[in-house]
C-alpha cells in the first residue's frame, strides 16, 4: 500500500502559522511570505541560517554580559559587521519584503530588518518588541535604566525629539491642529506578530497594485484575507483585482461578502453598482 502524502500550498503552510496568536511563530511567518514568488524556497533552512547568526554573536558575548552590553553587541554586528540596512536605491522593489532575499542581500526595508533583528535580539534575551510606527517601522528595548527606540533601517537609536520631528507630519494630516497632539507613548506599542505580518503583506499589496501586478495582488490578498478574515475589505479588493482578470465568476462572491459586512463603509454604492456589472458578465 502507498501512502500519498502531498506537501500543504504555500497558503494551507501560511494557514497553519497562523492560528494561534499565542503561539505565533514571527519569523518562520515572514520567511514563508516568500514562497508564492519563490516556489522551491526551503523555510527551514533560512531559519536555521538566522540560527547561525544567533549562535556567532552569542560567541562573542561575554557570560555576564548586561542587557545595555547585549544591545550595543547585536547593533554592532547586524549594522556594522554584517552591514545590514535599508535599501535606499530601490525601496520598493518586493524582493524588500523577503526575509530569504534580505539575508543574502544585507539590504531591506524596516519591517524585514525589524523581524530580523527582533529575532537575534530575542534569542539573546533581550526584551524587545516591534513598534508600527507611522510610515516606518520601529523595534524598541526594554532595559532596566529605560526604554531604546532604534530605526532598523539605519541602526540609529532616537531620542524623544527625534520621534516626536519624525511624528509631526503624520500628527498633523490625522488632526489637522498642532495642540492637541497625541502623546507619543501612544505611536509606541508594541505591535503584536499577525499585526506585524499584516504590515509585510500590506506593503506588498500596495506595490502589486501601483504596478498593476493583479495576480501576485490576488496572491497577497489570499494569506491578508486567511491571516485576518474579518477585515471586510480585503475581500472588496481581491474581488475587484479578480474582476479586472476577467474572472467574474470569482469576483462576485468576494463582493457579495464585503457588501454583506461592511455596513458602514463609504464605496459600498459604487461596489454593488460593480457587482451588478459582474452579474451581468456572467450571465
Amino acid at each position: 500500500m502507498q501512502l500519498n502524502l502531498a506537501l500543504p500550498s504555500p497558503l494551507q503552510y501560511f494557514s497553519s502559522l497562523v492560528q494561534s496568536d499565542e503561539h505565533f511563530p514571527l519569523l518562520e511567518t515572514a520567511i514563508s511570505l516568500a514562497q508564492d514568488e519563490y516556489p522551491d524556497l526551503d523555510v527551514q533552512q533560512v531559519l536555521s541560517d538566522v540560527d547561525q547568526l544567533l549562535a556567532r554573536i552569542k560567541r562573542r558575548l561575554p557570560a555576564d554580559a548586561s542587557a545595555l552590553q547585549k544591545l550595543r553587541l547585536l547593533n554592532q554586528f547586524f549594522f556594522h559587521d554584517l552591514n545590514f540596512g535599508g535599501n535606499v536605491n530601490d525601496y520598493y522593489d518586493p524582493d524588500n519584503s523577503y526575509v530569504n532575499v534580505v539575508l543574502k542581500t544585507r539590504r531591506g526595508i524596516p519591517i524585514t530588518l525589524a523581524v530580523m533583528w527582533l529575532e537575534l535580539a530575542g534569542g539573546l534575551g533581550l526584551n524587545v518588541r516591534g513598534v508600527a510606527f507611522p510610515g516606518h517601522f520601529m523595534v524598541k528595548v526594554n532595559l532596566p535604566k529605560g526604554q531604546v527606540v532604534i530605526d532598523p533601517f539605519t541602526g540609529q537609536s532616537l531620542s524623544r525629539e527625534e520621534l516626536s520631528e519624525r511624528l509631526e507630519p503624520f500628527r498633523q494630516r490625522s488632526t489637522g491642529l498642532d495642540e492637541f497632539d497625541t502623546p507619543i507613548g501612544l505611536y509606541l506599542q508594541s505591535t503584536p506578530p499577525r499585526e506585524i505580518i499584516s504590515r509585510m503583506l500590506r506593503n506588498l499589496k500596495e506595490i502589486h497594485k501601483t504596478q498593476e501586478d493583479w495576480q501576485r495582488l490576488i496572491a497577497v490578498e489570499d494569506r491578508l484575507i486567511v491571516l485576518q478574515p474579518d477585515v471586510w475589505a480585503e475581500y472588496r479588493d481581491r474581488g475587484l483585482a479578480w474582476a479586472v482578470q476577467g474572472h467574474a465568476d470569482r469576483a462576485v462572491p468576494d463582493l457579495e461578502k464585503y457588501l454583506a459586512f461592511a455596513e458602514d463603509a463609504l464605496d459600498l454604492d459604487a461596489i454593488a453598482e460593480r457587482l451588478s456589472q459582474l452579474r451581468r458578465q456572467s450571465n
